[in-house]
């Protein structure tokens, strides 16, 4: 539990807007679907750094276990909570201090959303690239804290690419400012990159310099059928060559997730008809619209020409556009048979078809009748995975588990390629990293949390 000392002490350094306890905790989850209730009895919310600083300075010195919330839209359990933990949450700290159009630089506190920020950047004509389905919950510093990825990272990177710099918060409360808005900044050790990726381990990021880019002029989206796995990649390569830089997104569906998307009770509709072994949505984002239009349609036509696409659709508006990306939003109509399982991984993608081959017969060789969806980022070799055994039994997660991560050890792959590890991946972290890495890890863990109290357990 948490000390009564402590509680008194934390009232005392911050304002009453900032404490929440009793049965004002009624209805708190901490997860994004609410179906991991909150158990930590104090939540906080500082409004600044300040009162960041001084929350966790008063939890350092009582060894008080911290957990961090964000948005609460990781999907690896790495926001769940237990009576003897204390948990801050950034939901006051949403301003967007300022946007700078001519550098092309946008300060933020860690607690907007990620469409909040995707707005005002359209507003000034800029545009923040990160896209994910979460974006109206998602926060920028659980962007941050997890590296997160979507849709567009083939063309504009991870979470990581976009940040300039950061202000942290470390468990013994010093604060940490580092908001460079510089692209080209090599003066010591770059700093936020111990931050971005580290899930809230190492300290509380409270504030943002992100880089910002042009607003496209024109968005291109096609949705195309593709007949066997080498066309499909061959056409990944074809379209980047093609589109001379412009391609954002290559989002690829396997059968059973396409036929889901858009099949009642699902609201979707197939661009294309059902029957063909894959089917990728293909975006460009570019500045001049006669002559990008005309670039990906001939793209487009040259790639059926050579064989690579069996059947294609071309958005011609903007509604068209918004429902084709929403059949690849659409990831909830899994959940029609009851209790899913999802995974995030990722791998070269010449070995794509070989796992998946190996995922398909260890799974369905333990659940015959079970379905298993596949889709995913292919242009950056991010897979999603998602599978479902009716009223999940008790040993179904460990299982499948086996199935999904194991093969990954001999293939270069990743277990997380975007959602980070959390408390879900921590046993398997030695297949995607080496001992002498994880030492490493911990190493610093120790070094910027000697008391082990942010987000402890999480990752290692």
């Amino acid at each position: 539990m948490v000390s009564p000392e402590l509680v008194a002490e934390l009232k005392r350094a911050l304002p009453a807007a900032a404490i929440v306890e009793g049965a004002d905790l009624q209805g708190r989850s901490s997860d994004w679907h609410g179906l991991q209730p909150l158990r930590s009895p104090l939540l906080l919310r500082p409004a600044s750094t300040e009162e960041v600083s001084r929350t966790l300075a008063a939890c350092h010195a009582a060894s008080q276990p911290v957990i961090v919330h964000g948005g609460l839209t990781g999907l690896v359990h790495g926001t769940d909570t237990t009576e003897a933990d204390v948990v801050v949450s950034l939901e006051r700290m949403r301003e967007i201090e300022a946007i700078d159009p001519l550098q092309r630089v946008a300060i933020v506190q860690a607690g907007v959303t990620l469409q909040s920020l995707q707005e005002a950047a359209d507003a000034q004509g800029l545009s923040f690239p990160l896209d994910l389905g979460a974006r109206g919950t998602a926060t920028l510093g659980g962007n941050a804290s997890t590296n997160a990825g979507g849709n567009r990272v083939i063309r504009f990177g991870m979470t990581r690419d976009m940040i300039l710099g950061l202000e942290a918060v470390l468990a013994d409360g010093t604060v940490v400012t580092s908001l460079n808005q510089l692209i080209k900044n090599n003066a010591g050790y770059d700093l936020k990159h111990l931050f971005v990726g580290s899930e809230g381990t190492l300290g509380v990021i409270t504030r943002l310099s992100l880089r910002l880019r042009e607003k496209p002029a024109r968005q291109d989206v096609a949705f195309v059928a593709v007949p066997d796995f080498d066309s499909l990649a061959r056409l990944l390569k074809h379209m980047d060559r093609s589109l001379g830089g412009s391609l954002s997104a290559f989002e690829a569906m396997w059968p059973a997730f396409y036929r889901l998307v858009t099949t009642p009770p699902a609201k979707g509709r197939p661009p294309v008809p059902h029957g063909h072994p894959y089917y990728v949505l293909i975006e460009a984002m570019g500045g001049d619209s006669p002559a990008d239009e005309e670039r990906f349609e001939a793209a487009l036509a040259s790639a059926l020409e050579e064989g690579l696409l069996a059947d294609a659709a071309i958005a011609q508006s903007q509604a068209e556009v918004a429902a084709i990306w929403a059949l690849r939003d659409d990831v909830l109509q899994t959940r029609q048979w009851g209790p899913v399982i999802g995974f995030d991984v990722s791998l070269p993608i010449a070995r794509i078809p070989a796992y998946i081959e190996c995922v398909d017969a260890g799974f369905h060789g333990r659940w015959p009748q079970g379905r298993h969806w596949v889709f995913g980022h292919l242009g950056d070799g991010n897979l999603h995975l998602v599978f479902s055994v009716g009223n999940l039994p008790e040993d179904a997660r460990e299982a499948i588990e086996h199935i999904v991560y194991e093969p990954l050890a001999s293939t270069g792959g990743s277990i997380s390629a975007e959602h980070g590890i959390g408390l879900e991946k921590k046993p398997w972290l030695t297949l995607s990293r080496s001992d002498s890495e994880i030492a490493l890890m911990r190493t610093l863990k120790k070094a910027f949390d000697p008391r082990g109290i942010l987000n402890p357990g999480r990752i290692f």
